[in-house]
């Protein structure tokens, strides 16, 4: 259905003047424009690119993905000639290192065969500090939008709220978090998971296992709200008798970080070449991984679990646990069994399980 489309469409593509509430008509095809310096600028050039059939820059403008394939991106458009918008003065939000802007929107759809379509309400944006980001680079994006139906299409500046003060952001869903994740997994861990032909459903986009955490800091008390986090587990390589895995978390404010995991760096001493007898063992530091082996997690305990042969059943490995405090996963427990001798004999490196 056209209309059906067009809604799509609506939903998908924002655009704005800078700062005053005035209308704009698409112009075909328009001066190209790129600029993601305000939430005003961006969804001008996000138009800009709607306008000019440029799909693929057009989805560029979105933090979370609006539609699971670019393919689904694209068809929203199809019935959709051009969009005419308003947008009033947006309204900034600080949180743990993001700015959340709220922007009143109002749109005005024409199709192809003249049906216009009206449509208002309050989008989200997101900037991440710059300052405290590492590449890649995230620039201003959207995250969501949320207009309603209104009816006759008439003078769009009467359609504009008046503000969305009041109104808080909302987070991110779980769905919008595991994309977004399965992006930077993707993106991040190709060239490390992407060597086994098992595994190209995780590196072309398969799902995630994912589970929803709930802690406290530590300075928090009875009285304070659990805060809550999303852990999601990505297998990344197969091998003859160990898989590994790699491990991203989410924050309430939606911001995603790859899990790095620390472990101890040992100095092993054999008695002599066959390995089967250790003669010393001591750590010399520690060091951080992103990749776990043999990993599980569990949700009653909250702890993450590795178990890494290093040559076959029954023989030499190491073993480790991670548990989920203060919004981190921190490492409670690791041992080694690093004799060749066919037998288990695990001997602790750190040992402290008891949780606090």
């Amino acid at each position: 259905m056209v209309v059906a489309r067009v809604v799509f469409a609506l939903h998908l593509a924002l655009v704005t003047p800078a700062f005053a509430a005035e209308e704009e008509k698409a112009i075909s095809p328009p001066a190209y424009l790129d600029d993601r310096s305000d939430p005003q600028s961006l969804v001008r050039s996000l138009y800009n690119a709607v306008n000019r059939r440029e799909y693929a820059r057009a989805r560029s403008y979105f933090s979370t993905a609006p539609a699971k394939t670019f393919a689904k991106f694209t068809e929203g458009y199809a019935g959709t000639q051009f969009v005419d918008i308003v947008v009033g003065k947006p309204v900034a939000d600080g949180a743990a290192g993001s700015i959340f802007y709220l922007l009143p929107v109002a749109i005005r759809a024409t199709s192809f065969d003249g049906v216009e379509s009206a449509f208002a309400g309050c989008y989200t944006l997101r900037q991440v500090n710059p300052q405290a980001q590492e590449p890649p680079y995230r620039p201003l994006g959207i995250e969501k939008g949320g207009l309603k139906p209104m009816g006759a299409p008439g003078r769009l500046a009467g359609l504009l709220p008046e503000s969305c003060e009041g109104r808080a952001a909302e987070p991110p869903t779980v769905a919008e978090l595991a994309g977004r994740a399965a992006v930077l997994f993707r993106a991040g861990r190709r060239e490390v998971c992407g060597q086994a032909d098992e595994l190209k459903p995780f590196t072309t986009g398969g799902e995630p296992e994912i589970h929803e955490l709930k802690f406290k800091y530590a300075h928090e008390g009875p009285e304070d709200p659990e805060r809550k986090a999303v852990l999601f587990r990505f297998s990344c390589g197969l091998y003859a008798y160990n898989v590994s895995e790699v491990y991203y978390v989410a924050n309430q404010y939606g911001e995603i970080q790859e899990v790095a995991f620390s472990e101890p760096e040992l100095d092993i001493e054999y008695v002599d070449d066959t390995n089967s007898t250790v003669k010393s063992m001591k750590v010399i530091g520690y060091s951080a991984t992103p990749v776990l082996v043999n990993s599980v997690f569990d949700p009653k305990s909250g702890t993450i679990s590795s178990f890494s042969k290093w040559r076959g059943i029954a023989d030499a490995f190491s073993a480790g646990a991670w548990a989920f405090r203060d919004g981190r996963f921190v490492l409670i427990s690791y041992v080694v069994d690093a004799a060749y001798d066919e037998r288990e004999e695990p001997v602790d490196v750190l040992n402290l399980e008891t949780t606090p």
